[in-house]
């Protein structure tokens, strides 16, 4: 498994986790239990599927290694594992945040390292 995740997030619900130092997820996030991140092959598609037309996101890279048992992966979509974090992400583990501009066509863009 990647000891790399990725979380998608709004800008201001971002900010809001910088300032207390950990994220505790978003209301979908908080209804279901645990918090959902995606392996790096799975964000494009992520982004498609729940984050269509939505502006002001950014893309948080999280360090699985330092969250330890609290990171499961569990089937989803068409049964991909997708890695869940069973607690909040001290904002120590976070290695980096990118924004994702919103394109014309609804889709956001992403870095070279994202085919």
């Amino acid at each position: 498994m990647d000891s790399l995740a990725y979380k998608i997030e709004t800008r201001s619900a971002w900010a809001q986790a910088q300032r207390a130092g950990v994220y505790t997820g978003s209301a979908l996030d908080v209804a279901d239990g645990f918090i959902h991140l995606s392996a790096h092959d799975q964000v494009r598609t992520t982004l498609t599927l729940w984050f269509k037309d939505q502006p002001d996101l950014i893309l948080a890279s999280v360090d699985l290694i330092q969250l330890g048992d609290t990171v499961v992966w569990e089937a989803s979509r068409g049964g991909a594992l997708f890695p869940h974090i069973y607690g909040p992400i001290p904002m120590s583990a976070v290695q980096g945040i990118i924004d994702l501009p919103l394109q014309a066509d609804g889709g956001h863009e992403l870095p070279v390292r994202f085919p």
